[in-house]
């Protein structure tokens, strides 16, 4: 690791777990209603060289970190997901096909997120363990989707965020990594739940995405810090390559909220993830999690 990498870090701190739902442009949930999945093959793919310039970022810095990847990106881009385990990343599972898991029918579920595995692996060579449901889907409304997983080969998840949003979110969830009981009535697969701090009886975002880009840095430093100090606990924070890409085509029919979500501060995400490399230790969420992992469920 370069010494301008780990001079800001204290010695003993906690490393917390760096991940990437690889996806392009088009494929996030805020333009679903308005680029169709039937379009994706006409559409510019910017996924490989974004992910390029973002595994260059982890490189400099040291870094080794989780990607959750989908399943249509590995089929198209091979070489891609063969990077990212030369280079010692977690190659983990994003779904095949960037649908919902609460939209779609168990049998539905597990077709998606065991064909995503499969191809996964096949490209990649490894073992994949992980899964983040897009949008953070996994909520009150299908807790049979942990049972699915487990039963598709998976030792976790990273698909419950515990805030109140208008797309997402399980508020009364544990903040911590738990073993959800499914519609079987055990304990499954591990849930890594996104990073939040808790003030004014509430729960505050605190793992990336949207929320990163609309801060102050310093503000998000200072919150992750509080989350590692007062919990003890690594944080997760999540990034998209599409994040570090400001020259990417505009949907102009798309929501105006959904585009104000979508392009906020992409010009600077960058220099952010930069300074974030930097003022933290991040690990992959296999390495950072191996212990509660290895905890019988």
């Amino acid at each position: 690791m370069p010494p301008s990498a780990a001079a800001s870090r204290a010695p003993g701190a906690i490393t917390n777990a760096m991940t990437v739902d690889v996806e392009d442009w088009f494929q996030v949930q805020a333009f679903a209603g308005t680029i169709g999945r039937d379009a994706w093959e006409g559409l510019e793919r910017r996924v490989e060289a974004n992910t390029g310039i973002i595994l260059e970022l982890f490189a400099k810095a040291g870094v080794r970190a989780t990607f959750f990847t989908l399943g249509w990106v590995a089929e198209r881009h091979p070489a891609l997901i063969r990077r990212i385990v030369a280079e010692g990343h977690e190659l983990a599972s994003h779904g095949y096909w960037h649908r919902l898991a609460h939209e779609q029918t168990p049998e539905d579920f597990a077709a998606d997120v065991g064909d995503a595995r499969k191809r996964l692996e096949d490209t990649g060579g490894v073992a994949v363990q992980g899964y983040r449901a897009p949008t953070f889907s996994i909520n009150t409304r299908n807790p049979w989707a942990f049972d699915v997983l487990a039963a598709q080969g998976y030792r976790y998840s990273s698909s419950i965020y515990p805030i109140r949003h208008d797309l997402y979110g399980m508020p009364d969830a544990p903040r911590l990594p738990f073993r959800p009981h499914g519609t079987a009535g055990r304990a499954g697969i591990l849930e890594i739940p996104m990073t939040t701090l808790r003030a004014a009886g509430r729960n505050l975002p605190c793992a990336g995405g949207g929320y990163f880009r609309l801060l102050p840095y310093a503000l998000f430093r200072a919150g992750l810090r509080r989350f590692n100090r007062i919990e003890h606990a690594p944080g997760l924070f999540y990034t998209h390559p599409w994040e570090i890409d400001p020259g990417q085509p505009r949907v102009t029919a798309a929501p105006r909220i959904a585009k104000f979500r979508h392009y906020l501060n992409l010009h600077d995400m960058r220099r952010r993830l930069g300074l974030l490399l930097r003022d933290f230790q991040w690990g992959r969420v296999d390495e950072v999690f191996a212990r509660v992992l290895a905890r019988p469920g």
